[in-house]
C-alpha cells in the first residue's frame, strides 16, 4: 500500500455495480476515483438523447425497467423513490421501476458525489512497488492501492488475464447475450393500447417512452430484439439494422406502424449476462476486486448487490 493516509481505489466502470461500490467505499472513508469510457454514468442503465425538431428526445435504450425483490435492495429503491430518483412503471409489470427523469437518474446522483474520469478507456493494468497503474488510451493513471473492475465479464477478462489469471478464468465462464436496440420516433401514435409489448420471435420488447412517469409526450419507442435475432445479426451496421428492427416491430404489433421520423439503432454486444448468482471476487494480496451483474445474477438488483458486497470486503480487508 502507498504512503497515503487512506487507501486510494480506482473503480473501472460507472454502471450500477461500480458506482454502488465506489459510493460505499467513499462513505467508509476511502479515496475513490471512477473511470469510464463513456461520457457519463449509466452503463446498461444509460439514457440516450437525440435532437429532434429543435428539441430533445430521451430514450432508456438499455434496461427498460428493473425490479427489487430482496429487502436490502428494496430499502435502497425506497430511498431513491423518496428522493424523486425512481418511480414505479406499472405497464412493465408489478414491482417494476424506472429512473426519474431518466433511467440513469440514480447513477447520476451517485456519480455527482464522486471523483470521476469520463471518456477514459482503460486498456491494461500494471503493478509495481508504488501500487497499481492504469494504462489508458488518453494517459496512464495511478498509483492506486486497490483496483475494482465493474465491467461486462468479457471486458473484465481481458484486463484480468495478465495480472490475475484465476479471476480471468472465472469471468470468462460468464457469457453475455447481445441485444440490438432501436430508438424510434413516430409521426403518429402507434396503434397499440399497451405501452409495453413483448414476446416476438425477432423483436422481443417494445416500450412507449411517453408512458413512463416524468417523460415527454413524444411518440418515442424503444424496440429491442431478442438474443437469438441479435446474435444472428450481430455484425450488421446500425444503418442496416434499422429497417429490420422496424419490420420486427410491426410483426410484434400485428399491423403497420406509422412513419418513423427518426430511427437510430444501437448494438449492445454485452447486454445480458447469463450468470448464476455468485459472490464478487476479491484478492486481498493484490488489492484487486471484480463485481458486476455477471457476478450477481444478471440484473440491476444483482449488480447493486455485487458492488455493495465487494465494498464491504474491501473495507474489512
Amino acid at each position: 500500500m502507498t504512503a497515503a493516509a487512506t487507501p486510494r481505489t480506482a473503480v473501472i466502470g460507472a454502471g450500477m455495480a461500480g458506482l454502488t461500490c465506489a459510493t460505499a467505499l467513499q462513505a467508509a472513508g476511502r479515496t475513490v476515483v471512477v473511470f469510464d469510457k463513456a461520457r457519463g454514468p449509466g452503463g446498461r442503465m444509460s439514457t440516450r438523447r437525440q435532437a429532434l425538431d429543435g428539441g430533445e428526445v430521451a430514450f432508456d435504450h438499455g434496461t427498460p425497467a428493473f425490479a427489487a425483490t430482496g429487502s436490502d435492495f428494496q430499502a435502497q429503491v425506497e430511498t431513491w423513490r423518496q428522493a424523486g430518483l425512481v418511480a414505479p412503471w406499472p405497464a412493465a409489470g408489478e414491482g417494476q421501476f424506472i429512473g426519474l427523469p431518466a433511467m440513469n437518474a440514480p447513477l447520476k446522483a451517485m456519480a455527482a458525489l464522486l471523483e470521476t474520469r469520463w471518456s477514459h478507456t482503460i486498456t491494461g493494468l500494471s503493478r509495481d512497488g508504488s501500487g497499481w497503474r492504469l494504462v489508458g488510451t488518453t494517459e496512464d493513471e495511478g498509483p492506486f492501492d486497490q483496483i475494482v473492475l465493474a465491467l461486462p465479464a468479457e471486458q473484465a477478462a481481458v484486463l484480468l488475464a495478465p495480472v490475475q489469471p484465476d479471476f480471468a478464468a472465472v469471468v470468462e465462464a460468464v457469457r453475455s447475450e447481445p441485444c440490438w436496440t432501436l430508438m424510434a420516433v413516430f409521426a403518429q401514435p402507434v396503434p397499440s393500447p399497451k405501452a409495453v409489448l413483448t414476446g416476438g420471435a425477432g423483436v422481443a420488447y417494445a416500450g412507449r417512452e411517453a408512458d413512463k412517469p416524468g417523460r415527454s409526450g413524444t411518440e418515442a419507442w424503444v424496440i429491442q430484439a431478442g438474443p437469438d435475432w441479435s446474435r444472428t445479426h450481430l455484425e450488421l451496421t446500425p444503418e442496416a439494422a434499422v429497417p429490420l428492427l422496424l419490420a420486427g416491430f410491426e410483426a410484434l404489433l400485428g399491423e403497420a406502424a406509422p412513419v418513423a421520423v427518426s430511427a437510430v439503432a444501437h448494438r449492445w454486444r454485452y447486454a445480458r449476462p447469463l450468470a448464476a448468482a455468485r459472490e464478487p471476487l476479491w484478492d486481498p494480496a493484490l488489492g484487486l476486486g471484480v463485481c458486476g451483474d455477471g457476478l450477481g445474477g444478471g440484473s440491476v438488483e444483482g449488480a447493486w448487490r455485487s458492488g455493495h458486497r465487494l465494498a464491504q470486503r474491501l473495507v474489512t480487508a
